[in-house]
């Protein structure tokens, strides 16, 4: 028999070319007054944010803009979008961008209803009251922050990625138009997308996984694995870009619902330390940890590597769960991720600073297998 389960989704969720008509509708509808835009100075010069501020002129649908989230959004960047939010007298918040637009936004719906500090809301389902009402517009193939109870802001001041697992922080529409995702950069496409494959892998093997969130992982990495290198290789390929914008928005869904592991513990600390961005770091990290834990569950392994296209018919499940590790590897170098975290400029001396702290951050309870300080400090080290 299944046991009990909490199952978190936005109220509404629009997916497909197109679909942003169909949001800025459903914002004139349920009547806001005006509405803060969270995004950041690249999609603003991009043209991006006009693409959705012209519909809402159309309907006469008021606005202003903060367009100062910039990557891995620090506590800062947080205070200053409230006090825009407060100041125009804002009553909703629509996000526009990749992960940092979505969780900067979410952080200030939190603080725009709950008050304080943002660091007052680390940990799991720390806030009282539901934030402000929010949509988000998701511009990558990566994160899922518009779908899941996740966001992530960075302490500036302890160089630490804060992890907030808030029911509270749920958007009110999800919105992934593929249409967006066109023309993306291709070092960008592969990092967000090797982000989403992070999400569906420590999804499925998680210790908070079940059958729903199973077959929702695997899904996502068999989509993933038919059109990433696709999407990388031509960024006007809408086909690819549309598998891709299902693939992270499935994934998003599993892992919010039955956590992550020690991939994402590991990599918040890259991006706290270094600034790294999260899909590279993710990307990077993911076949090193993913050594570790495959002893706790080689099963599950074969199935990702059955997922991503491996013929394991002939082969036994130790032999299916390292072809895993093998297609993952190379799916990651053709995309171009970088080989190693030399590259992205990490420096050893650090390592054990960043493995205490990882073993610290919440996703660390999910992982299969217990992550002890020399582990820890053992993958950053065959990482590097």
């Amino acid at each position: 028999m299944l046991e009990k389960r909490r199952i978190y989704l936005p109220p509404l969720s629009l997916v497909g070319p197109g679909v942003i008509c169909d949001l800025v509708d459903e914002i004139k509808d349920q009547g806001y007054q005006k509405t803060l835009i969270v995004t950041d100075k690249v999609l603003n010069e991009l043209g991006v944010v006009k693409r959705v501020t012209d519909l809402m002129d159309e309907r006469s649908l008021a606005y202003c803009v903060f367009d100062d989230v910039q990557p891995n959004p620090t506590c800062a960047n947080v205070h200053s979008g409230l006090e825009v939010f407060k100041s125009e007298a804002c009553d909703f918040i629509l996000t526009i961008g990749g992960g940092s637009p979505q969780d900067c936004g979410k952080a200030i719906g939190i603080l725009a209803t709950n008050g304080g500090h943002i660091k007052d809301y680390e940990g799991i389902h720390v806030s009282k009251k539901k934030a402000t009402p929010t949509a988000a517009i998701n511009t990558t193939a990566g994160t899922a922050s518009e779908v899941t109870i996740n966001y992530v802001i960075t302490d500036e001041e302890r160089k630490v990625k804060m992890v907030m697992v808030d029911k509270n922080c749920l958007v009110s529409i999800a919105v992934n138009d593929p249409e967006l995702m066109l023309n993306k950069p291709a070092p960008l496409t592969a990092a967000t997308g090797m982000d989403a494959l992070t999400h569906a892998i420590e999804a499925y093997v998680t210790v908070g996984a079940f059958p729903w969130s199973d077959r929702m992982a695997l899904y996502a990495i068999e989509l993933i694995g038919e059109s990433l290198r696709a999407a990388v290789k031509n960024g006007k390929d809408l086909e690819a870009r549309s598998k891709m914008a299902w693939a992270q928005f499935i994934a998003g869904q599993a892992f919010s619902n039955c956590g992550l592991g020690y991939v994402h513990s590991a990599a918040h600390q890259l991006g706290g330390m270094y600034n790294t961005p999260h899909g590279v770091a993710n990307a990077v990290l993911l076949p090193h940890v993913e050594r570790f834990n495959m002893e706790a569950c080689p099963e599950k392994f074969a199935d990702i590597a059955k997922a991503l296209g491996v013929d394991i018919s002939a082969m036994s499940v130790d032999e299916a769960a390292e072809a895993a590790l093998d297609a993952i590897s190379q799916l990651s170098k053709d995309v171009g991720i970088p080989s190693g975290l030399k590259e992205l400029g990490a420096q050893p001396e650090d390592f054990e600073l960043m493995a205490q702290n990882a073993l610290k951050d919440v996703c660390t309870g999910g992982n299969p297998r217990t992550v002890e300080l020399e582990d820890a400090i053992e993958i950053y080290k065959a990482a590097y």
